[in-house]
């Protein structure tokens, strides 16, 4: 633009107009121009890319007024419709299925759930790997759908709350220390066998021990000794026959017209032999002691 100088005269007057002798230009010209509008066009075109890129991203990730694709928002929290993969840990106070469907977890490596206190230390973990199933805490239970407790496990003890505990393995159950149960019970036509290979077997009781072959034979088998033992009481025998096949048979004296019957003889140390039976007691004659 060219700025003008004006000059005001009177009519009668004749004064001539003074040259224009300083002339500015105001505004942008030359490259400094050309650099405007190539600057003006590249910040268009950023704009326009950015919003195709907007357009596209809401398009791929399926945004919609509800949430984002299969994930929606509700006022109960977050719902995820299909299968979904997670590259990292997921935090969450609550997850459960539809009431239709169940809930798979699935993983190529191990499935780790951990519970943590306000410290952010872990209290509880449960691990499914592909080898074995772990779990770590202060107590481990297993309760029935109305509460009842099935099983229990902490560092003290083991305690199974089922009616009946059933072991079907071809070896039987194997137990390091005391075992603690108000009956033991074999399958309908299968043996009942308790065995300790190496060391003792105790079977203790405040109010007895009540050993029961409904259909079959009751055998106690030792290397060494069998012992029947009362404190307070007595050890009866009640059958209509009672036999000691393996009685020893006192070694003195020559068998009389005994006829093949013999006494039982007790030494003074409870040792049981067998005597050639006579009129009178023959023990002090056959004795064993």
């Amino acid at each position: 633009m060219v700025r003008e100088q004006y000059t005001t005269t009177t009519q009668g007057t004749s004064l001539q107009r003074p040259d224009n002798e300083y002339v500015y230009k105001i505004g942008i010209y030359g490259w400094r121009k050309r650099c405007l509008y190539l600057l003006i066009l590249l910040l268009l075109i950023i704009l326009v890319v950015n919003f195709a890129l907007t357009i596209w991203v809401l398009r791929v990730m399926w945004f919609n007024p509800e949430g984002m694709g299969l994930l929606k928002v509700t006022k109960d929290g977050l719902r995820l419709e299909g299968e979904s993969e997670f590259l990292f840990p997921l935090y969450a106070k609550e997850i459960h299925s539809r009431t239709d469907s169940s809930l798979l977890l699935h993983s190529s490596q191990n499935i780790v759930v951990d519970a943590r206190d306000m410290n952010g230390n872990v209290t509880g973990r449960l691990t499914v790997g592909p080898k074995a199933v772990q779990a770590h805490g202060q107590q481990f239970e297993i309760l029935s759908n109305e509460g009842k407790m099935l099983f229990s496990a902490n560092e003290n003890e083991v305690v199974v709350g089922a009616d009946k505990l059933r072991v079907t393995g071809p070896e039987g159950a194997v137990f390091e220390h005391s075992v603690e149960t108000p009956h033991v019970k074999a399958d309908a036509f299968k043996q009942l066998r308790l065995e300790s290979p190496t060391r003792s077997l105790s079977m203790d009781a405040p109010k007895g021990v009540y050993i029961k072959a409904q259909a079959g034979n009751i055998e106690a088998t030792s290397q060494m000794d069998i012992v029947l033992h009362t404190s307070e009481g007595m050890l009866v025998l009640d059958s209509e026959t009672v036999r000691l096949p393996r009685l020893p048979r006192g070694s003195r004296g020559v068998p009389g017209n005994s006829q093949g019957l013999y006494e039982v003889c007790v030494c003074p140390d409870g040792k049981l032999y067998l005597s050639v039976a006579g009129e009178g007691s023959t023990c002090h004659e056959y004795s064993a002691c």
